[in-house]
């Protein structure tokens, strides 16, 4: 069957549009399912009790939420614990990340139950992109000199989580979540992504302006190459438990509820 030119002509343009979309790594749709189911995961220097700030906020509003627990060990085990808590999830689900697990929602994300995406001063790669060599097209940021290794085992020592990784927290709380800091697997850092979530679906993402551990123009850049809806906060790295209430309504969005 032959095409006519006004048919011939429409296709081409949404190839077109479609060849954009996938070249600028635009999500689509841009509106995200309504959810209620909330599966967050930690990264580096933390575990799962980081989120406790914004569960609560969430169960308030009657979201289901749950805290992976990242094994820290390799990228796919990794992104392997997220999808077993994703697959338990009983419909749309945002899938939110901090920091290193960024990595974690960019591949998790596409499970189908995943229904949005927020990176919360996170990590986020374009499949099989060399994160270190991204990261290193931006000034190094301060926390990167204090990670002190035991063997294969790294860590932030206290100073550097003081001051680069929570530093707009009180001293008292800071040490608090310093003594639970889990130590990651040097094997984590050399993993790449193998495809990109934030090209298909809606993403969200936040800004950390004063992060001392990831630089915040790379945070900016990664956002707006997602085409993610972007806020910024006044915020150390650890916006998730200085800012709580900002992040809440960033996820509540995401899962297209009213803040």
């Amino acid at each position: 069957m032959l095409m006519n030119r006004r048919t011939f002509s429409s296709a081409l343009v949404a190839g077109a549009a479609a060849s954009l979309i996938a070249s600028r790594g635009m999500a689509a749709p841009s509106a995200p399912l309504k959810a209620r189911n909330v599966v967050l995961v930690h990264g580096l220097f933390a575990d799962g009790s980081c989120w406790s700030e914004v569960i609560g906020r969430l169960q308030a509003a009657g979201l289901n939420a749950t805290s992976v627990q990242n094994p820290l060990t390799t990228l796919p085990e990794a992104v392997a614990s997220a999808e077993r808590v994703l697959a338990r999830q009983d419909g749309p689900t945002v899938l939110v990340g901090h920091s290193f697990s960024g990595m974690i929602v960019t591949e998790a994300g596409m499970h189908p139950n995943v229904s949005s995406l927020v990176y919360v001063a996170a990590r986020a790669p374009d499949a099989g992109e060399d994160y270190t060599a991204l990261a290193k097209t931006f000034p190094t940021p301060p926390a990167t000199a204090g990670i002190v290794f035991d063997g294969d085992e790294g860590r932030l020592s206290e100073a550097a989580f003081l001051r680069d990784f929570a530093g707009d927290l009180p001293e008292a709380k800071a040490k608090v979540l310093y003594a639970v800091q889990q130590p990651f697997h040097k094997a984590l850092l050399t993993g790449k992504t193998t495809q990109a979530a934030w090209r298909s679906k809606p993403s969200f993402y936040a800004v950390s302006t004063e992060d001392r551990t990831i630089n915040p123009d790379l945070e900016r850049f990664m956002a707006k190459r997602m085409g993610a809806r972007t806020i910024e906060l006044k915020a150390s790295h650890l916006s998730l438990i200085s800012h709580p209430q900002e992040i809440t309504r960033l996820i509540l969005e995401a899962a297209g509820h009213q803040a």
